[in-house]
């Protein structure tokens, strides 16, 4: 149905990146257990939540950026914008959470980091991340990433790790390094909702075809060339173009695409400002009840 009998195991499934995620998992594992109990053995173990969390987040990612989805995504804009959903908006906090906080003070309290702590701010970092992906979703910018490879690279590995900086604000996973107050938290994850509008509204009210990579056939069988082997000419003898693949005309495509990201990412914030407000709450009425006189002094005293 959705064309990907067309394409073959390796190009669907991208072996390489599996290996490479296998062994990130491995690794997580190796660091939670023989290497915390020789390292750390004054450390708690990894929780379940923690386990399930970092190695859905890795699964995710997967999916996204070396499993079918990825194919998916250079076939139409819908899946293409679902898979930064899940690649920007949906993994960093499962792995920020998922990996114990006696790993990251390990690693980011080597001195080797100091020169680049301002790069933490909360406001470079709420900047970095939007301005990125932003930029991304301007047409001529996007097909000129689509179409240069070692461009496309760099700027999607840019683009993740400033989403890592961008959410270590919000979920803090080491406690004591954080820099906002759940109040400022709130305020963050609100001017992050208010930075991503304009993207999103760029593609939903589209009236016409943005991208070349989505309604050009010529534009759009260079850009396959990445993610299929053989000549991606030979794409255009087989197929029309990515109009072969889309169950929706290209405007359509487009805006479903922009809807879909502007839902993951209200789900998302919504979400976590209903889990901060939450906590602020409960955290202002038990100061508030602990600062109460107490009802039966002489009762106390005995």
């Amino acid at each position: 149905m959705l064309g990907l009998e067309y394409f073959s195991f390796e190009e669907l499934w991208s072996p390489m990146v599996f290996f490479l995620m296998a062994a990130l998992v491995i690794l997580y594992f190796y660091a939670i257990g023989p290497w915390r109990e020789r390292r750390y053995p004054n450390e708690g173990a990894a929780s379940s939540r923690q386990k399930l969390l970092f190695i859905s987040g890795m699964v995710l990612y997967y999916l996204a950026q070396g499993g079918p989805l990825e194919l998916l995504g250079h076939l139409t804009f819908t899946f293409h914008m679902a898979n930064m959903s899940i690649s920007y908006l949906i993994v960093p906090p499962m792995i920020l959470l998922g990996i114990p906080a006696f790993i990251w003070r390990h690693v980011f309290s080597h001195h080797f980091w100091r020169p680049f702590r301002f790069l933490m701010h909360p406001l470079l970092t709420l900047v970095l991340f939007n301005m990125l992906f932003s930029i991304y979703h301007i047409p001529v910018v996007h097909d000129y990433v689509m179409l240069n490879f070692t461009v496309h690279r760099i700027y999607y590995a840019a683009m993740l790790i400033t989403a890592f900086m961008m959410w270590w604000q919000i979920v803090s996973p080491v406690k004591e390094w954080s820099r906002l107050t759940d109040v400022k938290k709130m305020g963050y994850i609100f001017a992050n909702g208010v930075l991503l509008t304009p993207a999103c509204a760029l593609i939903i009210f589209s009236g016409s075809p943005l991208y070349a990579t989505y309604n050009d056939p010529n534009v759009w069988a260079q850009a396959m060339g990445y993610c299929v082997s053989g000549d991606p000419s030979a794409l255009l003898a087989q197929f029309s173009g990515p109009s072969f693949f889309n169950f929706l005309p290209i405007v359509e495509d487009q805006q479903l695409g922009g809807i879909i990201m502007k839902l993951v990412q209200e789900l998302m914030y919504g979400a976590l400002l209903a889990y901060v407000f939450s906590q602020w709450f409960k955290r202002e009425h038990a100061d508030s009840d602990s600062d109460l006189p107490n009802p039966n002094p002489a009762g106390a005293a005995n």
